[in-house]
């Protein structure tokens, strides 16, 4: 893919020989992972490590593990694990200076950051006037440049019709030449047509259609066969 701004990465576990990482099941599987498609999905149950990955991409591309663009530099609180040493990055591009690294578990300390950044030259000044979700969807609807966009759970503030809006704003810019790698466990965007979806799970890091993720199985599960699935749930309740 000749618009990808990283092709992949490799990971030294030389470098994580007592880190907390190697107990993660899919890291630890994890040698090397090729990116084919500008959209690229990483999915799975909490504490699979998507979002570990995710970070660590961000900050061996120059991110705070906190999120924001590539000038922001600030640190609340470093939880950040050191996989990012472990990383490297296959890059065919230069990483755009209009990238930006969108982290649902910080947003509120980035959307500080963001104001004292942006000194009233556009809405990332307002983002604390805004609701979560109108804060979230700002944030990345006022990208409008191909850059490379890491998001981390971005679904996590956003309501359906929210998530569509992102879904079709994510479609343009990526045919446009932008590049995302998102951490999720959102059914609506990870039904993006072209896009990679990479499953964390105990047997390592595979390639998932669509219909196989586990957040569209149980999501179309409950839809679906929803009494059913609440009886046998709330069995023992019952008895």
């Amino acid at each position: 893919m000749e618009n990808l701004i990283i092709a992949g990465l490799r990971i030294d576990h030389d470098v994580l020989s007592d880190s907390y990482v190697e107990w993660i099941p899919a890291l630890r599987s994890l040698d090397e992972l090729e990116f084919g498609s500008p959209v690229v999905f990483l999915t799975g149950e909490n504490g699979s490590g998507k979002s570990t990955l995710l970070e660590a991409i961000a900050v061996a591309c120059g991110f705070s593990a906190e999120g924001g663009s590539r000038n922001y530099r600030f640190s609340t609180y470093d939880d950040c694990s050191n996989l990012a040493d472990a990383l490297v990055l296959y890059r065919k591009q230069t990483i755009p200076q209009c990238s930006f690294f969108l982290c649902a578990e910080s947003f509120f300390t980035m959307a500080t950051q963001a104001r004292d950044y942006d000194q009233g030259r556009s809405a990332m000044s307002a983002l604390h006037e805004m609701s979560h979700g109108e804060g979230f969807l700002e944030i990345m609807l006022s990208r409008n440049a191909p850059g490379l966009y890491l998001m981390d759970e971005p679904e996590s503030a956003l309501s359906a019709g929210r998530q569509l809006a992102l879904l079709a704003h994510m479609r343009r810019l990526a045919g446009q030449g932008a590049q995302f790698i998102v951490a999720t466990h959102a059914p609506i965007l990870l039904g993006l047509p072209g896009a990679q979806i990479l499953q964390f799970d105990d047997d390592g890091v595979l390639s998932c259609n669509y219909e196989d993720t586990d957040a569209c199985r149980i999501t179309a599960s409950f839809i679906h066969h929803r009494d059913l699935l609440l009886h046998h749930l709330f069995a023992d309740e019952e008895q």
